[in-house]
């Protein structure tokens, strides 16, 4: 039997690669639509005139430019980049799989927890409205509406939590400062941080490609709720190091524009009902065992080699 193909758009970021090496394991081929030249790349141009790859049995969309490049201002500019690597990627894909003759079984969309406001006194699960009133609430409401996919192919969208992992995201840029100590909570520490570790992610996305039953929003985080004070905490202890030099909410509105640093200085309280209720085990469902698996200033070996 042919091996069947998974479609990966933004596969080459930090998500894309550790999904890539899930799946090639579990016996699937990858093909990511990417910018840049590949072995296993399609460029986007290529899938508007081509279409999807033979075979293709799922889509998944982790294309979107990163929020938190601190290289770039946040100018007029680079948020219209922000939406349109993100809607537009995710427009491309559902007209690919709508054109298809032979469609794949499911598109998963990965976004993100900025669908709901941030709140000290809400609880958020998968049936929480969303409101679109901030920037990154507004963003994701038109990205997920994007995909308008026909059926028979199911469309399962994943609103992410921050994504934690030694090889990328957050935890790439925090551990050098934490490892020297200086370190800390960011304003007051007491706002809510939606969290995912990188290798549940990835098994949760093939979780929803590989069971059939699986359609709509799962709120994809960790059923450990923390504020970013707990993190900080348990972060430093795994790296056996103090963190008490917090971070002013007023510098990083001054550095980052309050409208971008919302996303470390504000949060929700982000429960996954309904990832749980469809049986999904966690292997980090607590922040302390995720820090020890990624508090190492010298990357181990990779989980999946």
């Amino acid at each position: 039997m042919a091996a069947r193909t998974i479609v990966i758009g933004g596969g080459t970021g930090f998500i894309g690669k550790h999904l890539s090496d899930l799946v090639t394991l579990k016996g699937y081929n990858v093909v990511n639509v990417a910018r840049m030249p590949g072995a296993n790349n399609i460029s986007w141009p290529m899938l508007e005139l081509n279409g999807l790859p033979k075979k293709t049995c799922a889509v998944v969309n982790l294309a979107g430019q990163q929020f938190l490049d601190f290289t770039k201002s946040w100018t007029p500019g680079f948020k219209q980049n922000v939406h349109n690597s993100r809607v537009y990627t995710t427009k491309q894909l559902t007209a690919a799989i709508n054109k298809s003759v032979d469609k794949p079984k499911v598109f998963v969309l990965v976004t993100g927890v900025g669908a709901y406001e941030p709140s000290e006194t809400e609880v958020y699960d998968e049936n929480s409205p969303t409101t679109g009133r901030d920037f990154f609430s507004r963003l994701t409401v038109e990205w997920e509406k994007a995909a308008n996919v026909d059926e028979p192919c199911r469309l399962v969208i994943i609103r992410s939590g921050v994504v934690l992992g030694r090889w990328g995201g957050m935890i790439k840029n925090m551990i050098l400062p934490f490892y020297l100590g200086v370190g800390g909570h960011i304003g007051t520490g007491k706002q809510y941080l939606p969290w995912i570790h990188i290798q549940d992610l990835t098994r949760l996305i093939l979780f929803a490609i590989e069971n059939d039953h699986i359609k709509g929003v799962l709120n994809g985080v960790a059923p450990h709720v923390i504020t970013n004070e707990h993190f900080t905490k348990a972060f430093a202890k795994a790296l056996k190091r103090p963190a008490i030099i917090p971070v002013p909410e007023l510098i990083l509105n001054y550095l980052l524009n309050h409208e971008r640093a919302m996303i470390m200085t504000k949060g929700q309280n982000v429960i996954p009902k309904r990832v749980l209720d469809y049986g999904f085990s966690y292997k980090y469902s607590n922040i302390e065992s995720a820090c020890q698996e990624f508090a190492h200033l010298l990357p181990k070996k990779h989980p999946l080699k």
